[in-house]
């Protein structure tokens, strides 16, 4: 159980240091071409008639999920943003002879108060969000294995369950491009962090012959502060988001 659970786990950490690492050049990228841009593109004044009231809606999708977002441009240089995203995640796997499901489901609520530093499309935004996001993994063995310190059979096993979960209020950083300032069918982009902290690795629990064995359940806490010291040193989550609505 613990190989099995550290090298699905450190594929896990390789691959949010690799997004991490997108997420990062993105981010350059968008600055860049947000200090290139034309300053007198965006101070042109839009035509009487497509003058916005401030008020968009639309659909955002992304690494945070899925969901409606409502958006005020209070100005050419400030706005607010607020949304809803939601997704579930799912995938089986094979270690050794032991079949995993995991599931990851994203839920979190958010607003963010939104810079454009030259009036236009480049905006630096900064929030936080309501963070209802978790992670599930089930192993029912199939043989022999390890668990802490000794090696079970699956019928003292039985089903192994473990939950990791992140603290509910989590500020968030971003930098982004959106559509201009007046009315009609727009796009945006955002690319930064969620600073959500470590997850927390939750009590591991089992439905075998051993499940309320002192020895066996003193295994499974071994097992779970090994996980918990895996995740530690990764506290943030990264952000990268696409946008499509209507400002009215």
């Amino acid at each position: 159980m613990p190989d099995v659970h550290r090298r699905s786990h450190g594929r896990l950490i390789s691959l949010s240091e690799e997004v991490l690492m997108i997420v990062s050049k993105i981010c350059a990228l968008a600055l860049f071409a947000a200090v290139a841009a034309p300053a007198s593109a965006a101070a042109q004044e839009a035509p009487a008639d497509d003058r916005p009231t401030g008020i968009a809606v639309g659909l955002t999708a992304g690494t945070l999920g899925i969901g409606p977002e409502v958006g005020f441009r209070i100005s050419d240089h400030i706005g607010i943003r607020g949304n809803a995203t939601f997704l579930g995640i799912s995938g089986d796997y094979d270690s050794g002879d032991i079949q995993y499901d995991g599931k990851i489901k994203l839920k979190s609520f958010g607003a963010m108060l939104d810079v454009y530093p030259m009036g236009g499309h480049f905006r630096i935004s900064g929030g936080a969000r309501i963070n209802k996001n978790y992670i599930r993994l089930d192993a029912v063995p199939t043989q022999p294995v390890e668990v802490g310190d000794a090696v079970y059979t699956p019928a003292q096993i039985g089903t192994l369950r473990g939950r990791g979960e992140v603290k509910d209020f989590a500020p968030a950083l971003t930098l982004g491009w959106s559509g201009a300032n007046r009315k009609g069918f727009m796009f945006g982009f955002d690319a930064g962090v969620l600073f959500q902290g470590a997850v927390k690795v939750r009590e591991f629990t089992a439905t075998g012959a051993l499940a309320a064995n002192a020895t066996f359940r003193a295994d499974l806490e071994r097992e779970r502060r090994a996980l918990q010291d895996d995740v530690n040193d990764y506290k943030v989550y990264p952000i990268a988001q696409f946008s499509i609505g209507y400002r009215f």
